[in-house]
């Protein structure tokens, strides 16, 4: 999970499906099943508090983004004064101060509502960011899978990233079925595909394995 600092009393962090699965929880239960949609959040928080102190405490302002890989959410705390709630919201809301007097795990059921109806909406498409230690690997990877599919290759931090994309051609059997045969040669990255893109390198931006697989010889 990658947590970021906005301010004060902002902080922002973004989790993986595939993190969320790690932890025990499915895909489909965290907007479907209140209960469980909770004890993720909270556990999220909890650990967003040991790595940065942001104490779970006070009135709260909660938005979850659902993206193609992965949960973005903003948490905000309210500064309490004589009574009365401010927040200072740094995502560009008109709304100015708000009064807020919802428990959080209402505004975290609001969130998740209207964003699993968005999500049931959008194709079934996977999107993986695969890193290696090695640019050899990167390589025999390219020599061992031949199907053709979106990929991009990156340079990030000394180490070499691949962003694949499934589209939805592929049920979702073929897709685990293909991720699993390339994850032989690397490992899921924890590191956004938004984070190497803007701190890394672009090394081939399309058909990244085929023309890799073209230029290099095992």
């Amino acid at each position: 999970m990658e947590i970021e600092r906005i301010n004060e009393t902002t902080i922002k962090f973004y989790i993986t499906y595939i993190d969320i699965e790690r932890r025990g929880f499915e895909k489909e239960e965290i907007w479907y099943n209140r209960e469980r949609g909770e004890e993720l959040f909270f556990e999220m928080m909890n650990e967003v508090n040991d790595e940065d102190s942001f104490e779970l405490n006070g009135p709260l302002w909660v938005q979850v983004h659902a993206l193609e890989k992965g949960l973005e959410v903003i948490v905000t705390r309210g500064q309490v004064n004589d009574g009365n709630v401010r927040l200072d919201i740094p995502v560009g809301d008109d709304k100015g101060d708000a009064s807020v007097d919802n428990n959080i795990v209402d505004m975290l059921d609001q969130q998740f509502t209207s964003e699993k109806v968005n999500n049931l909406n959008k194709d079934q498409s996977l999107s993986v960011v695969i890193g290696f230690r090695e640019f050899e690997d990167v390589i025999s990877l390219s020599h061992r899978f031949t199907e053709h599919i979106e990929t991009s290759l990156y340079h990030f931090e000394n180490s070499y990233f691949v962003f694949v994309t499934l589209d939805e051609t592929y049920s979702d059997e073929a897709q685990d079925n293909m991720l699993s045969r390339m994850l032989e040669y690397g490992y899921e990255s924890d590191v956004s595909i938004h984070r190497i893109q803007e701190y890394g390198k672009s090394i081939i931006k399309i058909e990244a394995l085929d023309v890799l697989r073209e230029q290099f010889s095992l």
